[in-house]
């Protein structure tokens, strides 16, 4: 399978960029959802992928990103939370996923997951687990187009805020190219997402915090609003 030539992430603009967690999202209204945080001005969705292994808890697969794709062309942010992400990039790829993120723990050759997602037209993301240092991303990090540190332990949704990962997001921050993006992921609130952005995240992935609130529209602009403020 071959994509479209070029970094999806291009697509999302300069500055704040707010992308919706679909883990929280109403899985019973999933379509509806995504009409509302679009419409709220979202500005890429986030789908988490468990296997049940690398983390406690599964959650979708590629049929399900393939639907996604079939209904919304809003950039598609994979992030795979699998033992063996050189088994399912291709397959999420070929489902329709644009950007595809995977853990440094989860692989002895991340240059070569990399370069076949390039080769494929996608995004290449990497993430790292809160108790992984900075350094372990050293000499993949030129090559990706977004780094994703996690805020919380990965594997659920709703758990609160590690204040302990700023240092590293500032620290990731100092050694990334101006046009690659730095994402934080876990606890993502009006109460934290400020001093995220003033780290130096520019994109911030926030599940509960829209969708469990009682106008995820308003959310996002709130959410947008707090990270423009904390990045002064």
């Amino acid at each position: 399978m071959t994509g479209k030539r070029g970094n999806p992430w291009r697509r999302v603009p300069s500055g704040v960029a707010i992308a919706p967690s679909l883990l929280a999202a109403d899985f019973a209204h999933l379509d509806r959802q995504i009409d509302t945080v679009l419409a709220g001005g979202a500005d890429l969705l986030h789908v988490d992928v468990m296997d049940g292994h690398f983390v406690p808890n599964l959650t979708l697969g590629p049929p399900v990103v393939r639907s996604l794709r079939a209904y919304t062309d809003a950039l598609l942010d994979v992030h795979l939370m699998v033992t063996d992400p050189a088994t399912y990039i291709e397959r999420f790829a070929d489902a329709g996923a644009d950007s595809i993120t995977f853990h440094i723990e989860a692989t002895p050759d991340p240059m070569a997951l990399v370069a076949r997602l390039h080769e494929l037209g996608k995004g290449a993301g990497i993430t790292l687990k809160p108790n992984t240092p900075a350094t372990a991303l050293e000499a993949v990090l030129p090559a990706v187009d977004v780094v994703l540190v996690m805020t919380v332990e990965p594997g659920y949704g709703g758990q609160t805020f590690m204040d302990n990962q700023l240092a590293k997001i500032a620290e990731i921050r100092r050694r990334l190219a101006p046009h690659q993006r730095l994402a934080v992921d876990g606890g993502i609130t009006l109460a934290t997402i400020g001093s995220c952005a003033q780290a130096g995240a520019d994109v911030f992935i926030a599940g509960t915090s829209i969708f469990r609130a009682s106008d995820p529209a308003a959310a996002i602009g709130e959410l947008r609003r707090a990270a423009e403020g904390g990045g002064e």
